[in-house]
């Protein structure tokens, strides 16, 4: 017996549209799951919405459960929380995290979803996979007790970086960002902030998420003699340069890429994938964290919502769609 379900698709650069499909029975070891909410990336997703995926990093850039390919049509996306419906006793009727595209439902492999906590609520769990990618950042950075940090981006991902370094003791985080709505956001996480031109600098650490090239400059400015630059920014098919002249080699400057495709070399002989996304979940109790959910629309209007997300009619950090129970049977 077949499901009916239906998912949304990047049809060509640009334009969406949403597709009827149908899933299969699960099997056995498989979960049928019905979506609650998903999520959209602003920075990434936007990124393959507008076709802007550099071919040679199509294989790198596939998500999970990914149909088609760069650029288009494809089905993209990763930040699914759903119910069980069947599968295995123990996970059925819980509210569950997957690496899935938009979609009303779907089947997977039991081992491919995680129990969202009873702490989290569904809406904050689609921003699992960010701070999964945040804590992996941390692993890389290895922020001491005191570090004087900032964090130069204020979007998705470096908000969540910005929100667990606020539970670091005695550590001085500001968020730096050009956009002054990102204050309130900060306030909200418990951190600093300030305009480029006004952080303050010194830092032992810097994160650079702002996928600038200005921000990336900025942030080399920032830091103390010896201090290190995370960089976490996603460029896409944009060429960047990187000033490394003056007194970059004699302040013995540091710049690190982190990247949540891989576990942190720091944590890799003890920590798993699931270990990480399992940890992220945990940490989503904080309700500081809904300050990171900035809007939510229904999944019909997916196709009209990611043209204005794309091209920042409407600001966001991460989006959240809902499905309406009515609409998905």
């Amino acid at each position: 017996m077949s499901i009916a379900a239906r998912a949304f698709w990047v049809a060509s650069p640009g334009e969406g549209e949403i597709r009827d499909v149908v899933v299969a029975e699960p099997a056995e070891g498989e979960v049928l799951v019905r979506s609650l909410w998903s999520g959209v990336s602003r920075g990434t997703e936007t990124l393959v919405f507008r076709g802007g995926v550099p071919e040679s990093q199509h294989a790198a850039m596939r998500a999970p459960y990914q149909e088609g390919d760069f650029p288009a049509p494809v089905k993209y996306g990763y930040l699914s929380v759903g119910v069980v419906e069947r599968g295995p006793a123990e996970l059925l009727g819980r509210t569950v995290f997957c690496l899935y595209p938009h979609q009303t439902r779907y089947v997977v492999p039991a081992a491919a979803v995680t129990v969202v906590p009873d702490s989290v609520p569904a809406r904050r769990a689609v921003l699992a996979g960010t701070v999964e990618t945040a804590v992996n950042a941390l692993w890389d950075a290895a922020p001491l007790v005191g570090d004087r940090i900032a964090v130069v981006g204020g979007g998705m991902v470096g908000c969540s970086v910005a929100a667990l370094l606020a539970r670091f003791p005695g550590v001085r985080v500001q968020l730096v960002d050009a956009d002054p709505a990102r204050e309130k956001v900060a306030e909200a996480l418990g951190v600093g902030f300030a305009a480029p031109a006004d952080a303050v600098g010194g830092c032992d650490l810097v994160v650079h998420a702002s996928a600038t090239e200005q921000g990336l400059a900025r942030s080399l400015e920032l830091l103390a003699d010896e201090g290190t630059v995370l960089e976490l920014s996603w460029y896409g098919d944009r060429k960047v340069s990187l000033p490394l002249g003056e007194d970059f080699h004699s302040r013995r400057l540091v710049v690190r890429s982190s990247q949540v495709g891989t576990v942190s070399p720091a944590r890799r002989s003890t920590r798993s994938y699931a270990d990480r996304l399992a940890l992220a979940l945990e940490l989503l109790a904080d309700p500081a964290l809904d300050a990171l959910v900035t809007g939510d629309s229904a999944f019909d209007e997916l196709p009209q919502v990611l043209p204005k997300l794309a091209s920042g009619e409407i600001p966001a950090l991460c989006h959240g769609i809902r499905y309406d129970q009515e609409r998905l049977t």
